[in-house]
């Protein structure tokens, strides 16, 4: 078995999250008057901190970004956080690793109390051992900072862990936490985003990710 300690994205690697997240980024759009576009456009803001997606997409401040993120949260709170469901065969794969022995824990830039919610209504919270998230009063928090979190929570030893994810921010903020990451395609990035940015390896289906973290 290669890892005992495995990091999880949330969006785009263990649920599809796209409905719900690009529905509140259009309510906020319209909310301020602008051109809401289409559902696709805004695929490439899944992964991470929402509000650096807003700094970098479309030229705002942070201060002007802390405040489309709460006209966002005016949708995804309530409505938006539920508009998901979890990649076919994911329960099977964490089934998999739990049963080698494999210690999992969610790590994601999306705020604590909603990833809770989410792996608990999806049916996946008795797969993990925490839920670490952004702090949702902070605007600069980092892959980096919630693999440590749990790190520091569990006394993880970093050098039998792996971060897994779909986008370049995973697999940065693995290498910030001198930890290797394992890409999946499935998601929201693509082959070469997780390549290029130092991941390892890239599973095609959750069967494959589980099949190459137990050889």
């Amino acid at each position: 078995m290669r890892f005992d300690h495995i990091f999880f994205d949330l969006d785009g690697t263990l649920t599809d999250p796209g409905q719900g997240i690009t529905n509140a980024i259009i309510y906020a759009r319209k909310k301020r008057g602008l051109d809401p576009g289409r559902n696709e456009d805004y695929y490439k803001f899944i992964g991470p901190p929402m509000p650096q997606s807003f700094v970098e997409y479309w030229g705002v401040s942070l201060d002007e970004a802390k405040a489309i993120l709460a006209d966002y949260r005016e949708y995804y709170t309530p409505k938006g956080i539920f508009e998901n469901s979890v990649y076919p065969g994911i329960p099977q794969a964490l089934e998999a690793l739990r049963a080698a022995g494999c210690k999992l824990y969610v790590a994601t830039s999306k705020p604590t109390f909603m990833s809770v919610a989410i792996v608990e209504k999806f049916g996946l919270a008795q797969y993990f051992e925490t839920v670490s998230g952004s702090d949702p009063t902070r605007a600069d928090s980092t892959k980096a900072d919630v693999i440590r979190a749990a790190r520091d929570a569990f006394g993880v030893d970093m050098a039998r862990a792996v971060m897994v994810g779909d986008r370049s921010f995973d697999a940065l903020g693995a290498a910030q936490c001198a930890i290797p990451c394992v890409g999946v395609s499935y998601g929201y990035g693509s082959r070469e985003e997780l390549l290029s940015a130092g991941a390892i390896y890239v599973a095609d289906s959750p069967a494959d990710l589980a099949a190459y973290l137990l050889a």
